[in-house]
């Protein structure tokens, strides 16, 4: 990080949480929490990526950003549930958003961004189609084993 954009708008973040936290406590209830934390550092790396135009900072921002909100909206508003494909959805919206400025990580963010759909609504599928419950439950319990093929795959073989 070449720029001083990320530290300012950091510091600027977490001063405003603390002033406000010392100063009127009561005023602002569930964002006095460690998600809003998340969220100020994911701020600030989005700041840092579009601002300071180092888009590597592009991933971390959208996950701290993302991984706060959902946290908020999990305990504070709950208007919906703590499920997996969430953070697999926020994944997706990270390489997806990197791709949009660096060009890299288009196949890997629309995979994501399909393993989360399925994640998120393959319940709903399963009892709609109850013949195939069987085979989504399988693949359910199962796709982990992919993550790890494809990790191993890209750690020890070499693209020519």
């Amino acid at each position: 990080m070449k720029s001083r954009i990320f530290p300012g708008i950091l510091l600027l973040g977490f001063g405003c949480y603390f002033f406000i936290d010392n100063w009127f406590p009561s005023s602002w209830g569930y964002l006095q929490s460690w998600p809003t934390l998340l969220v100020i550092i994911g701020i600030a790396f989005i700041g840092q990526a579009y601002i300071g135009k180092d888009y590597e900072s592009i991933f971390p921002g959208v996950m701290f950003t993302g991984i706060g909100i959902h946290f908020h909206v999990v305990y504070q508003l709950g208007l919906w549930s703590n499920h997996f494909g969430v953070f697999v959805l926020i994944i997706a919206l990270s390489f997806l958003l990197y791709y949009q400025k660096k060009g890299d990580g288009f196949a890997i963010g629309v995979s994501f961004l399909i393993l989360a759909v399925f994640l998120l609504f393959s319940d709903k599928v399963t009892t709609t189609i109850g013949f195939i419950e069987t085979s989504i439950s399988m693949i359910q319990r199962f796709w982990p084993l992919i993550f790890i093929g494809v990790g191993l795959f890209l750690l020890f073989f070499k693209r020519k």
